[in-house]
């Protein structure tokens, strides 16, 4: 049964900023040679079977979760600091869902399948995919989308 995890995205204000960074700070490159990006944590998830199993991580950024991305693997790393941590491994594509109010909390938490906020379709007939993430958020703000 797929599982998903949601983090808030601190320092972000931005879909375009959590892309740009990732960009150039967190490529990764797995045991298996994957492609991805990575973000470090001090908890290492104990459901790692139902989250590889087509989980994603879905970012809250400024108060609504708005992207997500699908979660490839797990790995140990060192904070740098030299203390242990876990590194969450995701593919790099960032995918649009429909924005969802989610209010602050610490760490990251699970996340049901049947909690998940649906994607953004992307074609021409998907006039929501087609806003930018920032407008789609004030619409969600008022309640429209």
């Amino acid at each position: 049964m797929t599982l998903h995890l949601v983090k808030l995205c601190v320092g972000v204000d931005t879909v375009e900023d959590l892309a740009a960074w990732q960009t150039s700070h967190r490529p990764y490159k797995t045991h298996e040679g994957k492609r991805g990006v990575y973000h470090r944590t001090f908890q290492s998830p104990k459901r790692q079977a139902e989250l590889l199993d087509g989980g994603s991580i879905y970012w809250v950024i400024k108060g609504f979760i708005l992207v997500r991305q699908q979660l490839i693997g797990f790995e140990d790393g060192t904070k740098d600091d030299g203390t242990p941590c876990c590194l969450l491994i995701f593919a790099p594509p960032l995918i649009a869902v429909r924005p969802t109010p989610r209010r602050a909390f610490q760490g990251w938490r699970y996340l049901s399948a049947d909690d998940a906020p649906p994607d953004i379709a992307k074609g021409k007939s998907d006039q929501l995919a087609s806003m930018p993430a920032d407008m789609r958020k004030k619409l969600a703000d008022l309640g429209l989308i």
